[in-house]
This record gives C-alpha cells, structure tokens and sequence, in this order.
C-alpha cells in the first residue's frame, strides 16, 4: 500500500491499516524501524478519550414503557 509524503511530513495511513488497528481521530500511535530496515507503526493505549455523548448515556435507561397513544394523548392534555 503507497501513501505520498506531504511537505509537511505528513502521510495518511490507509484505511485498511487505521481499521486493523483499531486507529480512530486522536488515537496514538508509536512508529519504529525493525532489523531489516522497515517501519513498524504500534497503536499505543487505548481508545482517545472524547467527551460523553449526553444522547450515548441516557439511551436505553428509561424503565416505563409508553404507547405511542398514551404517549400522544398526555401530551396532548394541555393542548
């Protein structure tokens, strides 16, 4: 897989790699040369952290079960 060097510096690492990695925006990575003169790249820790989603918390926590008509008729009361 070839990547082009930007003059920066800067390469981006194939899709195929970042997903066998498990490589997400922000993630670390560690680079090093083997014996044979090749570039290794390491993922290192774990997932970046990022800021909760409130949605991602609060999915699924709800214990009272609504029926769309239930649901619709209270809402509708005040109406």
């Amino acid at each position: 897989m070839a990547t082009t060097l930007t003059s920066k510096g800067q390469v981006t690492i194939p899709k195929q790699i970042r997903d066998a990695l498990n490589l997400a925006p922000g993630s670390s990575v560690e680079f090093a040369v083997n014996k044979e003169g090749e570039v290794v790249i390491h993922k290192v820790g774990g997932r970046p952290s990022r800021k909760p989603d409130r949605f991602e918390a609060a999915r699924g926590k709800a214990d009272v079960k609504w029926r769309t008509d239930d649901l619709m008729a209270l809402l509708r009361r005040d109406a």
